[in-house]
């Protein structure tokens, strides 16, 4: 074994070669004698300016023998290579995860730790990642430095445009090794998986809600706190996550970058796209446990259960009222502000919910959508038809509590 013969005489650190603890001091001091003669950056270490070269150069001096992909520092090629091989050299002394790179043994340690050593210089928040703080620090400057070379968005970091990229390329390099679905990013293959194992790691420490992913656990802890840290800078509404504020700026912009490759329809949020595909597929995804109706969405089950349970969790806080749905209760509270949103271009006419202003459209284009299966009478609503099919079935649900009549 080899003598470490130099020690440092701030901290207890020794070295076998006094270059190496030449190089160490440095750390102490912040000497950085090695410049870059093209941009004003300096380096403690003549390694690192070497390899800080090749951001200019655009050198990539390491390729990897089993792909083509080239790397400019020897460390990333490294690294690299254990996607090919498997190999996760660092293992955690606490639980029984291993990782391919030393930085994420680092970054994971302070999972268990708590540790958040990384703090914004503008708000409170700290990181336990160098890399989240720099990406979070952009929320602030409004920075996207890196720019789809396809169409006009940037993004604030460069993994958010990689997953970008292929949404035009439609590269899905994530397979599920259970079902048959690929996914564009890693994340949400291991957010998936665990729609497999049931797993929700991640536990609210207020209520005995848990989540399959952390991101869904910050967002309702929000629900506790009230918080609404992300702000529109065209009008006064806030939301509780960012996703969310970015799909509302487009009501401002009218901007529908998500389109259907089926039929011309676009939407401004990527789910409203998914949920709009299963309209051409007829896929229902989402089945009652209790009786035999599905659903292409997940929340109509959900209200759906209810329906089953009798559960309203929503309660209206100016009556008694309780609905089984969110948008149910906020449409009711319009019956005591009178507000009236939806305005018809029209005529003057406003209503407090969509739907009643898409019904009322109707009787300026005349348009009767819900036709009679048994007769060749149309309808310009939905309920319209129900009642008027009661006429053929002979149904008459609606008993008077004072005599013995019944009505369709």
């Amino acid at each position: 074994m080899e003598k470490k013969l130099y020690p440092c005489d701030v901290c207890d650190k020794s070295f076998g070669k006094s270059s190496n603890l030449t190089a160490h001091r440095r750390m102490h001091t912040g000497e950085k004698p090695y410049t870059c003669d093209v941009c004003d950056k300096s380096f403690s270490l003549i390694s690192s300016l070497t390899a800080h070269r090749r951001t200019h150069t655009g050198e990539k001096p390491y390729a990897c023998d089993v792909c083509e992909m080239s790397f400019s520092q020897s460390g990333k090629f490294t690294s690299h290579r254990r996607t090919h091989t498997g190999d996760k050299p660092y293992a955690c002394d606490v639980c029984d995860k291993s990782f391919s790179v030393s930085s994420s043994l680092t970054s994971h340690r302070r999972t268990h730790t708590g540790e958040k050593p990384y703090a914004c210089d503008v708000c409170e928040m700290s990181f336990s990642q160098s890399g989240q703080l720099t990406a979070h620090r952009r929320t602030h400057t409004g920075d996207k430095p890196y720019a789809c070379d396809v169409c006009e968005m940037s993004f604030s970091q460069s993994g958010q445009l990689t997953s970008h990229r292929r949404t035009h390329t439609g590269d899905k390099p994530y397979a599920c090794d259970v079902c048959d679905k690929s996914f564009s990013v890693s994340s949400s293959l291991t957010s998936h998986r665990r729609t497999h194992t049931g797993e929700k790691p991640y536990a609210c420490d207020v209520c005995e809600m848990s989540f399959s992913q952390s991101g869904q656990l910050t967002a309702h802890r929000r629900t506790h706190t009230g918080d609404k840290p992300y702000a529109c800078d065209v009008c006064d509404k806030s939301f509780s996550v960012s996703s969310s504020l970015t799909s509302h700026r487009r009501t401002h912009t009218g901007d529908k970058p998500y389109a259907c490759h089926v039929c011309d329809k676009s939407f401004s949020v990527s789910s409203n796209l998914m949920v709009h595909h299963r309209t051409h597929t007829g896929e229902k995804l989402y089945a009652c446990d209790i009786c035999e109706k599905s659903f292409s969405q997940s929340g109509p089950l959900t209200a759906h259960r209810r329906t089953h349970t009798g559960d309203k969790p929503y309660a209206c806080d100016v009556c008694d009222k309780s609905f089984s749905v969110s948008s149910s209760l906020t449409a009711h509270r319009r019956t005591h502000t009178g507000e009236k949103l939806y305005a018809c271009d029209v005529c003057e006419m406003s209503f407090s919910q969509s739907g009643q202003l898409t019904a009322h459209r109707r009787t300026h284009t005349g348009e009767k959508p819900y036709a009679c299966d048994v007769c060749d009478n149309s309808f310009s609503v939905s309920s319209c038809l129900t009642s008027h099919r009661r006429t053929h079935t002979g149904e008459k649900p609606y008993a008077c509590d004072g005599c013995d009549k019944y009505f369709t």
